[in-house]
């Protein structure tokens, strides 16, 4: 029975069309669509448990996008040659996912719910990750799991001064800013992306652009829903109520917990520790056949915590650590802490530390990229590490997670914006941060502890960057709110915001907000972009008591680099039959040398660990490719030797005729016991011959001639 199909269609700024279809793929999804726009078409799915486990009081919501290979016409790389674990490019496309359409999820729905994204077509001229939430949410307001969209999500990039609306690979590449932006109809939830040092205008300007194409992609969903007959949702309960107990729970407790919020204390672990004691001896005084539900309790009194929290906040105008809303927490730095490194720095802002390593490699070390839409090479890696003890808890280290993906790329999108130029220098450069302590924003710490570094190792980064990590507590009722400027962990929790900025002294140079409240103005926004401006101006102030600009030199241990640039046609005379040459020439000398074709000429990456490796090596390199001189004195080795002469090596790899008439001024009959294979002698290239190419040496021009014999003196 052929399937009935249902499309709906939308059309960008530019009058490009986005067409969703549903009902032909993947019908016992709960929700399936199928998005296109030109050659690219993603597969999106939603399905949910009909119930949820027992016991769980949280969302368990699933996001994964994936690339299909076949989608490009290509077949993975590796040993299985099959797809398999989410790389950290389609993890971040999950996350940006996950992060714009969990909060429209209620708060009391807690099935197991699953959203796949796979890309089954692929086009540079329409990149995905740009419609993946589109996507997303269309396949989610065609089932009947209790999501509270639609939203949509779109990229914005800026080219000569020109806004455009989900851009081409080669706009990509040659835009000053890059966001993604997702949105309901009213509100945005979601910002991530970077951009070369840009103003607070420039980037507002941007999101109220994206905002006004998102809303037609919204209404596009409400349609397709209605079409489908999916506008009536399923019903749930997945959590014991009792509003009477709650409230008097908050009436026994509530000011408890706020009399400890107002001791405004420091440390994050004395400040669990007397708000759990509050809970603890109430459950503790409760008779032993008391028929309370405890796990309610602990439920409740979280959200007495937040109230209490939230109310100090709006009520005093002080933090939980007794800050100013835009105040800034101790910081400190230190730079050359590890004394092998080739570049490190300590950043500790308060009770966030990051412990940050700059290593220089060679283009051997260069990343691998072998994605389904994208492949090469990356010479900036930029790792975030968050161990178990940073945070006081017990926890295995099983390779990084989403969430240490996700603030490693944004830390390194903040800190490309002002590398050197990397197609032009044979490093590769490899950042790490540790996080040792965390307390709220240690991806913002490591893009300080990260700047830090750079200039530490000796990186002629353009300027230093800094990055802040935003907050905001507001309230619906009353229309009070609160800008909070370098937040907390808890501040992260209870608030309604998580919105971090960096960038220069110039300007911004990426970003990444969250919002989990409606209704966020764009002259709050305004408000809180030019707060963290302030603060992210104070954090750069603070980093230069420590350094001020990159150290004028490389570290003594680190590798020297340098390049000689050769004819495309002397490249096989460098590498040698096999390799031997390149081989023969890091085996003596201990450098690395790395051979590379560009363009029309070829590139000889020279790495050593001291200047006399480097000049020993550099000497060898030069004398292969060297142009032979006529009237210039080699050094020469006798390779073979012929009844008319010998063939002289003067150059590596050029060897000239010396005739037995050149020998010497002496006329020689043979050259029997002249001159010997492996004997070394001065000779001077006298002749190239224009046809054949081949070299004509002379060691009796060097020889003083003897007087002739008329002349020779009397006795």
């Amino acid at each position: 029975m052929k399937p009935t199909v249902i499309t709906k269609s939308c059309t960008l700024p530019d009058g490009r069309q986005i067409t969703i279809e549903t009902g032909k793929l993947a019908r016992q999804a709960d929700g399936s669509v199928v998005l296109r726009m030109g050659n690219t078409m993603l597969l999106a799915t939603a399905v949910a448990s009909p119930t949820a486990k027992e016991g769980t009081d949280f969302l368990p919501l699933s996001v994964d996008y994936q690339e299909k290979f076949a989608a490009t016409g290509k077949i993975p790389g590796g040993f299985l040659k099959r797809e398999g674990k989410l790389s950290d490019y389609e993890v971040l496309i999950s996350r940006l996912v996950d992060r714009a359409i969990r909060p429209l999820f209620p708060d009391d729905y807690h099935a197991d719910t699953q959203v796949n994204i796979q890309l089954i077509s692929g086009d540079l001229n329409a990149l995905p990750d740009s419609l993946a939430a589109f996507a997303a949410s269309a396949a989610l307001s065609v089932s009947d799991i209790p999501f509270q969209g639609p939203i949509s999500e779109v990229r914005v990039v800026r080219v000569d001064g020109k806004f455009i609306i989900n851009p081409t690979f080669e706009q990509k590449e040659k835009s000053d800013l890059d966001f993604i932006v997702a949105a309901s109809i009213e509100n945005i939830l979601m910002v991530e992306g970077e951009a070369k040092e840009i103003s607070e205008a420039d980037m507002l300007e941007a999101l109220k652009l994206a905002h006004e194409t998102i809303k037609v992609q919204c209404q596009l969903q409400i349609e397709l829903t209605e079409a489908t007959g999916k506008t009536e949702k399923r019903t749930y309960n997945h959590e014991v109520k009792d509003e009477n107990f709650k409230e008097e729970l908050f009436k026994l407790l509530y000011d408890k917990v706020y009399a400890v919020a107002l001791q405004q204390l420091t440390s994050k672990h004395q400040r669990s520790e007397l708000f759990g004691q509050i809970v603890d001896e109430y459950l503790a005084s409760l008779p032993e056949d008391t028929t309370v539900n405890k796990d309610l309790v602990k439920k409740y009194y979280k959200d007495i915590q937040k109230s209490a929290c939230r109310n100090l906040v709006l009520n005093e105008k002080v933090r939980l650590d007794g800050r100013k809303t835009n105040e800034i927490r101790q910081i400190w730095s230190e730079v050359d802490y590890l004394p092998s490194a080739h570049g490190s720095s300590i950043f500790t802002r308060g009770e966030t530390q990051s412990l940050s390593t700059v290593t220089l490699g060679t283009k051997l070390d260069e990343q691998l990229i072998d994605g389904a839409m994208f492949d090469g090479t990356n010479k900036f890696i930029l790792h975030y590490n968050f161990p178990g003890f940073s945070t006081g808890e017990v926890k295995p280290n099983r390779g990084p997670g989403r969430r240490e993906v996700g603030h490693g790329n944004l830390a390194m999108r903040a800190l490309k914006q002002v590398l050197p130029d990397l197609t032009a220098s044979p490093y590769t450069i490899r950042l790490v941060s540790d996080i040792l302590e965390s307390n709220g924003s240690s991806s913002m710490a490591t893009v300080c502890a990260g700047s830090l570094a750079l200039m530490d190792a000796g990186i002629k980064i353009s300027a230093p960057v800094s990055g802040i990590a935003m907050g905001m507590i507001s309230d619906s009722a009353t229309k009070r709110y609160a800008i909070l400027s370098d937040i907390l962990g808890d501040e992260d929790h209870l608030g309604d915001m998580d919105f971090k900025v960096t960038g220069t002294e110039k300007g911004i140079t990426a970003c990444q907000m969250d919002l989990k409240v409606d209704g966020l103005t764009y002259d709050v926004l305004s408000e809180a972009l030019n707060q963290a401006k302030e603060g992210r101006l104070h954090i750069l102030n603070e980093m230069k008591k420590t350094i001020t600009q990159p150290k004028p030199d490389l570290k003594p241990h680190a590798p020297r680099a340098v390049t000689i640039t050769i004819d495309k046609e002397l490249i096989g005379a460098v590498i040698g039959p096999g390799g031997k040459v390149v081989q023969e020439i890091q085996k003596t000398t201990g450098a690395t040398v790395v051979i590379e074709e560009v363009g029309n000429k070829g590139l000889v990456n020279i790495f050593a660990t001291n200047q006399d490796v480097m000049d020993a090596a550099v000497k060898r390199v030069k004398a292969i490719v060297a142009v032979p001189e006529v009237d210039q004195v080699y050094d020469g080795v006798v390779k073979s030797i012929m009844p008319f002469g010998a063939f002289v090596e003067f150059m590596p790899g050029k060897d000239g005729l010396l005739h037995i008439s050149e020998i010497k001024w002496e006329r020689l009959e043979t050259m029997d016991g002249v001159l010997e294979v492996g004997e070394q002698l001065k000779v001077k290239l006298v002749e190239v011959d224009k046809k054949t190419g081949k070299f004509r040496l002379s060691r009796k021009v060097l020889i003083p001639r003897p007087p002739k014999k008329e002349e020779a003196p009397s006795a």
